[in-house]
Parts: C-alpha cells; structure tokens; sequence
C-alpha cells in the first residue's frame, strides 16, 4: 500500500510524539512514532486520513551546522526512499540523527530504517528516566512566586 508522505513542521507535533516514548534506536538513527488522535484504525476509517508524516531533527552534540544540515540530507533521502511503502497511514514519526549516522554508509542507513519503521508500531513505550530533572517553566518548583509588583506571594 502506498502512503502519502507529509513532514511535520510544528515543535508541538514533535514534542506530542516524543511524549508517546515509543521508539526503536538502531546505530544510525533513531525512530520515534505515534498514531495521530482521533486517527481510526485502518479497517474502520473510510479511507480519509491515508498520509504519514515525518519530521526530522539533529541536535548539536553531532557536529556544527554544516554537519547537520549533511545528516538532515542523508535521513530524508533515506525516508523518501522507504517511507511510502513501509510508513504506516494515520502515524507521525519524528527520524533523529546520530553521530554514526554522517559515516554510516547509505544501505545500512535504508536497513536500519527499514527495520525501525517495521519495529515501531509493536514497539513498547519506553520508561520514564527518572534521573533527569523536569525541564520546563515552573515544574518542580513548588513555593513562592512573584506579582506583578515584585512582590512575594
């Protein structure tokens, strides 16, 4: 079955992805999905939402800008390849680059895609790491706040 392939844009669709911890790591990249809400199971829906999209990211740890524009490259060129047969309609995936992934050759980048799209919907949310510290405005900050004044409530 052939598959629309769409790219999500909005750092919302990648942090509701990223919220569901469904992923699946292999040496050249690493592949996170979620279904869409509200998004039927394909024996149910009418046929109206048959699209994928995807999203791609490369953090600074892997190499200054050049570096990762290069790794943005490869990761789409392998998704455009792979993503219209093997992406699952009604699904958001967001593709992270890794460091191996600017040296990794090209058909083990398509085979480590492969296997993360066909592993991805089976796969079980990953654990909360509790370790980390909670990133965010005012979370795990209990106590006071200020006015508008300047004032301590």
């Amino acid at each position: 079955m052939t598959v629309t392939v769409e790219r999500l844009k909005k750092r919302a669709e990648f942090l509701r992805v990223a919220g569901t911890r469904r992923k699946w790591v292999t040496d050249g990249l690493i592949l996170q999905g979620a279904p869409r809400p509200g998004i039927q199971p394909e024996e149910q829906s009418a046929g109206e939402d048959r699209f994928a999209r995807i999203g791609f990211t490369v953090t600074k740890k892997v190499g200054k800008a050049v570096v990762r524009n290069r790794v943005r490259r490869r990761l789409r060129a392998v998704a455009d390849q792979l993503a219209k047969e093997l992406a699952l309609p009604g699904w958001d995936y967001v593709v992270i680059g890794r460091h191996q992934t600017i040296e990794r050759p090209f058909e083990a980048l398509i085979d480590d895609m492969r296997t993360a799209l066909r592993r991805i919907p089976d796969a079980k949310p990953s654990p909360v790491d509790r370790s980390r510290p909670v990133r965010g405005r005012n979370k795990g900050k209990g106590g006071k706040r200020q006015t508008k004044g300047g004032s301590v409530k």
